[in-house]
Formats: structure tokens, sequence, C-alpha cells
């Protein structure tokens, strides 16, 4: 079992291995396997199930083709690109559920450069200037 293991390190040395985006390839493919195999048993259409069986294999593809590249730096910026993007994801989505319980303070939309403002409630007509790009908006607390 040494000989084989080590023979696996030697042979994986240099290469990308299994990361972030390895990982999120590997569920989108699991996620596609089980409406393909509910399909499968009701509908038994063959072109879904070969359309389903195309985007399976390109997820593998992809994934496998990651897994053993040698362009380690090439992997790793798309790595950062989807952790970014996850990361952005994730904290929009964690931000929206804390400012939907916060009930002392208002929140507000810059239109010019997205930035969210907070106000406490209660203030009557405001006018609040951006922090990021100075513009105005108005607006009832």
């Amino acid at each position: 079992m040494y000989k084989i293991r080590n023979a696996l390190a030697r042979f994986m040395y240099g290469r990308n291995g299994v990361d972030q985006l390895n990982v999120a390839l590997l569920w989108g493919y699991i996620l596609l396997w089980i409406p393909q195999f509910i399909l499968a048993l009701t509908l038994r259409s063959g072109l879904l199930d070969l359309l389903f069986d195309l985007a399976g294999l390109a997820l593998l593809a992809v994934m496998f083709f990651r897994i053993f590249s040698r362009n380690l730096a090439r992997r790793r910026a798309e790595n950062q690109r989807f952790v970014n993007w996850w990361w952005r994801m994730k904290s929009s989505r964690q931000g929206a559920r804390e400012r939907h319980a916060d009930k002392d303070h208002k929140y507000f939309t810059c239109k010019n450069c997205r930035t969210i403002c907070r106000v406490p409630v209660g203030k009557g007509n405001i006018v609040i200037t951006c922090p990021k790009c100075g513009a105005q908006i108005r607006a009832r607390t």
C-alpha cells in the first residue's frame, strides 16, 4: 500500500488537485444527476436524458481537467475568482438577512454607486448624503 501511495503522490506532484471550484463542480454534477434520475424513471425521454448526460459529462470533464492540470497559476486564478464570487453571494445574503432583522435602522441604496446607507428610524423626511460618492438621497425614515 505504501508503494501505491508514493506512486500516486509522485504522479500528482506539480498538478492542481482538488480545490473549492472542483468541489462545487462535483456538487453541480450530483445536483444534475438527481433530476436526470427522476426524469429517466418517469418520462423515459431519450433526448432529455441525452442532454442531461452531455451536461454531466461536460462537468466531469472540466473537473478532471482541472484536477490533473499542470498550469497551476491559471487554475489558482480560476479558483480565486470562484471563491470571490461565492463570498460575495454568501455575504450579500447574510447582510440582507441582518438588515431585515434590524428594526432600529432603515437602509437606503445609493442610485449612483449602489452603496447601502443606514439611518435611524423615526427621523421624518431627511436628506442622506452618500459617504462614498456624495450623492444626495431624499427619503422618509
